[in-house]
């Protein structure tokens, strides 16, 4: 028997969070956006009614506000938006306790083995949760059905807002293959490039592609895709675990980067923002138990938008927030000048090749006695655990006055659960 797996996708999330919190806002265009003051003023999310003014998804605001002069632009309520993920999430779990998130707004279900418990019916199932979200959320799903998580997952895209559709082994030629390459999970645009310069537009045309022509053109990835094309994706549903807030996933790295709110030039405003970035990457691992061998940074000019990357190991593991924000520092001194014609527009701390913290260390017997960092930073984040992140500041950090105040641990967006990360 084929299994059960649905696909549930929140319609324009942020934004419909906002208008079920205020419902003065239905009916009206509104985006959800990053501050303008800080150079992040970006669309984040944007209401149906601001869809249809052509408004896209991480455009400029003032592009937005030139095809919608009266546009309703709200900052991110990020606490708020997890709190009507775990409602939406709470309702999944009374129909199946296989659910997958793919985000804050997404969803897998399998309810192969639930089916019979709530009438035998997909689509009955499907349009009972679409109603549930609506009446106790105030928002709107789409649900994709099907035999495996990808059709589930282009069901859910193929009609939106609050639409359901059934991707079955009678019509997903019709359907599936038809459409449009880049509608396929993991066919970005640069893949899409890609498989049009070879004459592959369609899906059905990538289902029908040969082992020989995928392993030349693409490698293993080509293979997977073409797996996903032709509706074989056995991958599971993998449990949602309530207590963790999420599926449970292996962590390889933590990082955190920040668009500056202003150009940086001098090597004091690039100090405080590593610190303040390494800061947040060094919290999160002492809460999870974990050091690093390895530092990273990452820069991206203010001139052409150009980047670069660099790394470098560490002397032993840590998760103390003075080595990792030091080494992160000694990065960036090495490959920037620090002048006028060289301004920074942002930069990324990550910390990698992790391994769980021991509660000694090999000392050495020649290099003279370090303080315990990392005993210092445990008993400040007990005291900013009780009092918030901005209770105790490093003077490094106010260095550069626009960023004064500012919580980046609070504010760090982790991303979604990839699809490969099994």
């Amino acid at each position: 028997m084929d299994r059960i797996i649905l696909h549930s996708d929140m319609n324009s999330f942020y934004a419909s969070v906002e208008q079920a919190e205020r419902p003065e806002l239905r009916g009206h265009p509104v985006v959800v956006a990053g501050k303008e003051e800080l150079r992040h003023g970006i669309v984040l999310t944007k209401s149906i009614e601001a869809k249809k003014y052509g408004i896209q998804t991480a455009e400029a605001l003032w592009q937005a506000r030139k095809k919608c002069p009266d546009l309703i632009v709200l900052p991110p309520r990020y606490k708020l938006y997890r709190k009507y993920s775990e409602m939406a999430r709470a309702i999944y779990y009374q129909y199946t306790d296989l659910v997958e998130p793919f985000g804050l707004d997404e969803c897998w279900l399998d309810v192969t083995g639930s089916i019979d418990l709530h009438g035998g019916d997909a689509v009955v199932v499907a349009r009972e949760i679409s109603e549930r979200i609506k009446a106790e959320l105030g928002c709107t799903v789409s649900i994709g059905l099907s035999w495996n998580k990808i059709f589930a997952k282009f069901g859910s895209d193929y009609k939106k807002p609050d639409a359901i559709t059934h991707i079955t082994r009678e019509n997903y030629r019709e359907i599936v293959w038809s459409s449009p390459a880049r509608d396929l999970l993991y066919v970005g645009p640069a893949t899409e490039r890609k498989l049009h310069a070879y004459g592959i537009d369609t899906i059905g045309q990538l289902a029908c592609a040969s082992d020989a022509f995928l392993k030349r053109k693409f490698g293993k990835i080509g293979l997977v895709l073409r797996v996903f094309a032709r509706g074989e994706d056995l991958t599971p549903v993998k449990p949602y675990d309530p207590s963790a807030r999420d599926v449970q996933r292996e962590i390889k790295s933590y990082g955190n980067g920040l668009t500056a709110p202003h150009p940086i030039t001098t090597a004091k405003d690039a100090r405080a923002l590593i610190w303040i970035l390494s800061e947040s990457v060094a919290q999160r691992m002492r809460e999870d138990g974990v050091q690093a061998r390895t530092v990273a940074i990452g820069v991206r000019n203010d001139t052409d938008l150009s980047g670069y990357g660099c790394q470098t190991k560490l002397d032993k593991p840590s998760a103390a927030t003075r080595i990792v924000a030091q080494t992160a520092w000694a990065l960036l001194a090495c490959n920037e000048p620090f002048d006028e014609e060289h301004p920074i527009r942002a930069l990324h701390v990550r910390a990698c090749d992790l391994v769980d913290a021991t509660p000694t260390n090999q000392l050495s017997l020649f290099d003279d006695a370090q303080p315990d960092w990392e005993h210092l930073d445990t008993c400040i984040d007990e005291l900013r655990r009780r009092f918030g992140n901005t209770c105790i500041i490093r003077g490094t950090e106010l260095l550069d006055q626009a960023l004064s105040g500012l919580d980046v641990k609070a504010e760090n967006t982790v991303h979604p659960v990839g699809f490969f990360h099994r």
